[in-house]
């Protein structure tokens, strides 16, 4: 069975828009999924999958975090 995730938007403006484990996207449930690996001033440092290369990216590039239980 496929995982499902539950997609929010992701608040830019909160004090802490995202944390290390969070999966975030550009687009609810688009591709690419990306799970954030590290944060360091405005970048998500991210991979796609485990074992992926993590690349960082400016995190205004995210729209949508996948909501947690």
């Amino acid at each position: 069975m496929p995982n499902i995730v539950d997609w929010v938007p992701l608040d830019h403006a909160a004090r802490e828009p995202v944390k290390a484990g969070d999966l975030v996207s550009a687009d609810a449930g688009g591709l690419p999924i990306y799970r954030v690996m590290a944060l360091e001033e405005g970048r998500a440092w991210v991979a796609t999958a485990q074992g992926a290369p993590v690349r960082a990216m400016p995190l205004s590039c995210f729209r949508w975090r996948g909501a947690t239980g």
